[in-house]
């Protein structure tokens, strides 16, 4: 054998060598990539269910349900009668429930005057943790998902609320005009809202929407996806309920969805995504974060989900009331862990 055919062995060994050492390198490097966009995406927690002392209601649910959509449809910005018997309903709800105080906050838009209702939990403090719901709904339709379910989730929220000493300030906020034609403009209520918050310097924690929150499906295919790649880290079945927030936000939705998950055994995803991709920003939270506030939007996925989405199909006896229920408590866990 001659020395120029050993050293071009070992020249060929040595670049086997270092494309195989190049191609563990790639390989690790995509992995890492992958796994912390995963993790960064998806806020992946582990955490042990709790003990509790409080239930949410499905009946009472329902009920609020079967209110807004059926005797106080339609509710769309042109029936103006039936948005102010909604809002009377709320606030007494609101005030069953034992808030400190109830008020309204009306405005003008056209000529004719529109309100949210606001309900006060616990003290005083200079922060405070807001949650809320649109009452409306989109055009002359019953609007049960959308969003009777979210108000419903509202009040019974407010009935455990009334129940305990939540050590910091919460605000409960019914809002009107989210939906066309004044989605998106200074018109809609979370706006009015989000304003006057920072227009008196007020200090808040986080807000929650309370978005389509009734509508689950255990069959394989009834959860769709913005993006199809988003299908390699979130279930096909349309059995979960969902923390929104934006890119920044990781810890506060981390914290979240881990109280949301030791709460119950509902599952409970969640992302942090950009505003471009079409539904993250699709509700009252948008408003908040326009206003420097930290939101999220609690939501079944929406038109994701549910194809009866604005639609006159979007009725009261197709929501899931047991783990609407289940929502409830998640997220009065959540309110519970960020006023600590």
């Amino acid at each position: 054998m001659s020395a120029s055919y050993e050293t071009q062995t070992r020249q060929e060994a040595t670049r086997r060598r270092f494309f195989l050492k190049l191609m563990l390198y790639i390989f690790v490097f995509a992995f890492l990539i992958v796994a912390t966009l995963c993790f960064y995406v998806t806020q992946p927690v582990w955490v042990s269910r709790s003990e509790r002392n409080y239930r949410s209601d499905p009946s009472k649910l329902e009920t609020h349900v079967r209110a807004l959509s059926e005797k106080l449809s339609p509710r769309n910005e042109s029936h103006t009668e039936n948005l102010d018997t909604a809002a009377a309903y709320i606030r007494r709800e609101f005030e069953s429930a034992g808030a400190r105080g109830v008020s309204e906050q009306p405005y003008q838009v056209n000529g004719r005057t529109y309100r949210n209702v606001v309900a006060f939990f616990g003290p005083e403090t200079p922060e405070r943790i807001v949650v809320g719901a649109h009452y409306d709904a989109a055009g002359p339709r019953p609007g049960a998902d959308d969003n009777a379910s979210g108000v419903a989730g509202l009040i019974e929220l407010a009935r455990l609320l009334g129940k305990s000493s939540p050590p910091v300030k919460v605000e409960l906020v019914a809002y009107t005009l989210e939906e066309p034609p004044f989605f998106r403009s200074q018109y809609m209520g979370s706006y009015i809202h989000a304003q006057a918050l920072r227009n008196e310097g007020a200090r808040v924690r986080a807000m929650f929407s309370l978005e389509m929150i009734g509508y689950f499906s255990d069959e394989e295919g009834s959860q769709r996806f913005p993006v199809p790649v988003l299908r390699l880290f979130y279930p096909t079945k349309g059995n979960f309920i969902s923390v929104i927030g934006k890119m920044g936000q990781a810890l506060l939705v981390r914290k979240i969805k881990g109280a949301m998950k030791g709460a119950s055994s509902l599952p409970v995803y969640s992302i942090n995504a950009p505003r471009s991709i079409p539904g993250v920003d699709f509700s009252d939270h948008m408003n908040y974060w326009d206003a420097g506030y930290p939101a999220v939007m609690i939501t079944d996925t929406a038109f994701y989900r549910n194809l009866n989405y604005h639609t006159t199909a979007d009725t009261a006896e197709k929501l899931d009331y047991n783990r609407m229920a289940q929502v409830v408590e998640g997220v009065y866990a959540a309110v519970l862990e960020l006023a600590r």
